[in-house]
């Protein structure tokens, strides 16, 4: 999950140069830059999530073996 999130946060970072350069309407750049601000703990998040993956997984399935 965290590629997506960084993606996310790359495209809004992206999104704010280019209408910050551009000119663009100030809501535009408003708007791109609160997504950029919004994705940054949303990575965290993702990062703290897939880091205890691992452990929630293991408490619920069990371990895997072929036998035989």
């Amino acid at each position: 999950m965290v590629p997506f999130a960084l993606a996310g946060a790359a495209a809004f970072a992206v999104a704010l140069l280019v209408t910050w350069l551009a000119g663009a309407p100030d809501h535009w750049v408003e708007i791109s830059l609160a997504g950029l601000i919004w994705g940054i703990p949303g990575t965290l998040t993702m990062v703290i999530h897939d880091r205890n993956r691992k452990r929630r997984r293991a408490l619920t399935h069990g371990e895997f073996k072929i036998t035989g």
